[in-house]
């Protein structure tokens, strides 16, 4: 095997190399939010609220995919489990 050759097959299989890791990574960057997601909508609907308050926080959370999951994380959650003790 000549060094040309050589060179074009290394080549080829850092390409093929390349193209795993971002196939990967767009696997990661969908995957992820979508994870964060259904995980706040099962926190939601496990939550004390009532019914009303739980069909808010589910269509926040549909409209604004990953704002709505993060502010019912920060803010949601934590009301709900404090509205639950008094």
């Amino acid at each position: 095997m000549n060094f040309p050759t050589a060179l074009a097959a290394a080549t080829q299989h850092a390409a093929d190399g390349a193209s795993i890791a971002v196939t990967i990574g767009i696997g990661v960057v969908i995957l992820l939010p979508a994870i964060f997601f259904l995980a706040a909508l099962i926190s939601i609907l496990g939550s004390p609220l009532t019914g009303g308050m739980k069909l808010v926080w589910v269509v926040f959370a549909f409209c604004a995919p990953f704002l709505g999951p993060l502010l019912w994380f920060i803010v949601g959650r934590r009301s709900a489990e404090a509205g639950a003790y008094r």
